[in-house]
């Protein structure tokens, strides 16, 4: 996460802070941005980039489904057009 949004939010939350703790706002401030920080390593986050990476390779890997899909369909649609050997039977010559 971007450093200044975390000191924005942690600044926000300082704010927060009832009056009569007002004195107490930069060391809340610096304890919320730890917290905030720390709690949102642990997550389990990627970069815009590298979601946008992913979505790439999922388009271009559900094409390439769709167009063997498609390629297997019109296969079987020849197969049911003209039909060979069943592949039980074998022909003795």
């Amino acid at each position: 996460m971007d450093k200044k949004v975390l000191d924005d939010l942690a600044n926000k939350l300082a704010d927060a802070v009832p009056g009569d703790l007002h004195e107490l706002r930069n060391d809340l401030e610096s304890n919320f941005r730890g917290l905030l920080q720390n709690r949102l390593n642990k997550l389990d986050l990627v970069t815009r980039e590298e979601f946008d990476i992913q979505r790439k390779v999922l388009e271009r890997t559900r094409e390439k489904l769709e167009r063997i899909e498609r390629e297997l369909e019109a296969l079987q649609q020849d197969t049911v057009q003209s039909p060979g050997t069943d592949p039980g039977t074998e022909k003795n010559s």
